[in-house]
């Protein structure tokens, strides 16, 4: 699902710049990941709903603020918002057949 009033960028772009956002300790973007669950596009502003491979990431303010930093760095975007959620859990279902051969997973 996604929302895109009046906007100068477009949900494309904010997918483009997401794929070069990376959990450290997985070789594979948060988009083939999975991880994005939806993008809100309303003017200059893009809010992200995402999750993270487990609750307990330690890493999980650093990805969230990666995922922020690339969505500000778009022209036109003015204020970004990523919001964390973890319902539904995060399966690895969710990957891209990319990022499955990536990691050597079958499927």
């Amino acid at each position: 699902m996604s929302e895109t009033i009046n906007a100068s960028v477009n949900e494309a772009q904010v997918y483009d710049a997401l794929r070069q956002c990376y959990d450290p300790e997985i070789p594979v973007n948060v988009v083939e990941l999975g991880l994005i669950y939806d993008v809100k596009i309303i003017d200059d502003w893009v809010g992200v709903k995402m999750t993270l491979t487990t609750p307990g990431c330690g890493m999980s303010g650093m990805i969230a603020q990666d995922v922020r930093n690339r969505v500000l760095h778009l022209p036109g975007v003015k204020e970004a918002d990523v919001r964390i959620v973890w319902e539904p859990a995060w399966t690895p279902e969710r990957m891209s057949p990319e990022a499955r051969k990536k990691l050597g997973m079958k499927g």
